[in-house]
């Protein structure tokens, strides 16, 4: 799996909303809000419905995606019959991931922390025991103060040591507003943060980083080529599925984690053919604009 996540062609696939965002993603999706109760089974169990749709099409596969990211309650349903992570691994040679964060608190010196998450060590076993390679946790950057993004990325670093100590590959996705004026300026100051907390970690600690594409290109390539870093992949963030492939076409050597722009135009009352179509669409143009720089990156000797 970990081959796979370094050196193949491909883009991750995020199918990891929460709570919070299924309502959205199920209206987006021709779900109304009358066909189930917010946070209750019932929501589970469309949000579901729609994922198996996405993960047992047929365009849905290992050779233009290299993983996929799971919410929790993802993990702990079955695909036709087979737990998730593994009817991906086996059946689709997609690298399951686990979203483990507990969601954001109030935004506090222009950042928004992520919450306690008190059963970290839990889920981290949970995931192994269910074949998962990798984790995902997001916090979100709104202004350019230095103060709460040292914060954020120590926090997304603490977090992310204590799941590599696990055994697992943390992605950390400190996300930047992608509205804010101040845009720029903190994709900067992030990145000074995230190479100072690099240097502090032993050379067997590998994580990944999913972040917002940059106002200037190639913002990340030091991260890129850094040897503790697997990969890194960047978030659609609100941005529509173009603007995000264009923008991502021009990042050497990243490759893309989207969630709507992977799910923009599918509909719940399309027929099957009608929404694999789409959904090849979208893969092609996440694959081709993933692949665009043309960049293989060397990744170290990653087993």
């Amino acid at each position: 799996m970990l081959k796979k996540m370094c050196h193949a062609d491909g883009f991750i696939a995020a199918l990891d909303q929460s709570g919070g965002s299924t309502p959205k993603a199920l209206r987006l999706y021709g779900i109304k809000d009358d066909e189930y109760e917010v946070g209750e089974k019932s929501m589970y169990d469309c949000i579901h419905k729609m994922r198996t749709r996405i993960m047992t099409s047929p365009k849905f596969n290992g050779d233009r995606i290299l993983g996929a990211i799971l919410f929790e309650d993802t993990m702990n349903r079955e695909v036709e019959g087979m737990p998730t992570a593994e009817y991906l691994w086996t059946k689709k040679s997609v690298v399951p991931i686990l979203k483990v964060d507990k969601g954001l608190e109030p935004e506090k010196d222009g950042v928004q922390l992520m919450k306690p998450i008190p059963n970290l060590n839990t889920l981290c076993e949970a995931a192994i025991a269910n074949g998962v390679l990798a984790t995902k946790m997001r916090s979100v950057i709104n202004q350019a103060d230095l103060t709460g993004i040292k914060e954020i990325v120590e926090q997304q670093f603490d977090f992310g040591k204590q799941i590599m100590a696990k055994g697992l590959v943390p992605i950390l996705e400190p996300e930047v507003n992608i509205k804010s004026p101040e845009k720029q300026e903190i994709e900067a100051m992030l990145r000074a943060e995230l190479v100072e907390q690099l240097k502090l970690l032993r050379d067997d600690q590998k994580l990944m980083f999913k972040l917002t594409l940059p106002t200037v290109d190639d913002l990340y390539e030091q991260l890129v080529t850094h040897p503790n870093v697997v990969r890194v992949v960047a978030l659609s963030g609100g941005y529509t599925r173009a603007e995000a492939d264009a923008l991502l076409a021009r990042q050497h050597g990243v490759v893309a984690s989207f969630s709507r722009a992977l799910t923009e135009g599918l509909r719940d009352d399309m027929t099957d053919d009608e929404f694999d179509a789409l959904l090849d669409t979208s893969i092609g143009e996440i694959f081709a604009a993933s692949k665009a720089s043309g960049v293989k990156k060397e990744l170290h000797a990653h087993e």
